[in-house]
């Protein structure tokens, strides 16, 4: 296995994916690819400094460490919700998609299959299956819900960066097998889950929730990069 190396992940993912036929879903696919990478131009973000990884409804995209967080968030939090509408407007409501996003950091490796893997990662890819994140985009009527992990909160949302609404931000805390994940929301916690007061909390204290799916396999395509990298759909 190569030595790990520090990462900013962006993972996406489709909503009732596997609902839609084959053709809906080569098709969805291809707009969240489509999605993904326009928000990343639009972000100043060159396809050199991203990997990718497919995992057929969802997308993660591991960015250098040199392209400054806030610069992520910034294009996840308004320009990708933008992009979203613009090829919603464009198709029938069949081939409609809303997204479940997480923005999270740490340390992936790759092992010898050619798979990233490690504990960062693993944890990135439970908010993103959490029944919390799942419920938000059900009850809001925008396409996006989006989760950060506890460490990009504690090191970027909380101190107000240009453009990045810390405000807006609720804690949450989901269960899972391997025991309690803190993270943040943006945008109102569901009304299924709860809050209760939390001394010294920044915002709404954690809200138990249960994990949805477990833990997802690690994900394929680790030496490939750029929009060409994942594969086509």
């Amino acid at each position: 296995m190569n030595d790990p190396v520090n990462r900013t992940m962006l993972l996406v993912d489709i909503e009732k994916f596997s609902d839609r036929d084959d053709v809906e879903q080569a098709f969805l696919r291809r707009m969240l690819y489509d999605v993904v990478d326009r928000t990343m131009e639009r972000a100043g973000i060159d396809e050199t400094l991203r990997l990718r990884a497919d995992q057929g409804d969802s997308v993660m995209e591991f960015i250098d460490p040199n392209v400054p967080v806030p610069q992520v968030l910034r294009s996840v939090i308004s320009e990708l919700p933008a992009q979203l509408k613009a090829v919603n407007r464009m198709a029938s409501r069949a081939a409609q998609m809303r997204l479940r996003t997480v923005v999270a950091s740490g340390f992936i490796a790759l092992d010898e299959r050619g798979i990233w893997v490690g504990g960062d990662l693993n944890h990135a890819c439970r908010l993103l299956d959490a029944d919390l994140l799942r419920a938000a985009l059900r009850e809001r009527p925008g396409d996006v819900a989006l989760c950060v992990s506890q460490s990009v909160w504690t090191g970027i949302v909380r101190h107000h960066h240009l453009g990045i609404p810390a405000e807006e931000f609720h804690e949450v805390t989901l269960a899972s097998k391997n025991g309690p994940l803190p993270a943040w929301l943006l945008g109102p916690v569901p009304a299924s889950g709860q809050t209760a007061p939390s001394p010294g909390a920044a915002g709404p204290a954690p809200t138990p929730v249960p994990d949805a799916s477990g833990e997802r396999p690690g994900p394929a395509g680790g030496t490939e990069a750029g929009p060409s990298g994942g594969g086509s759909a």
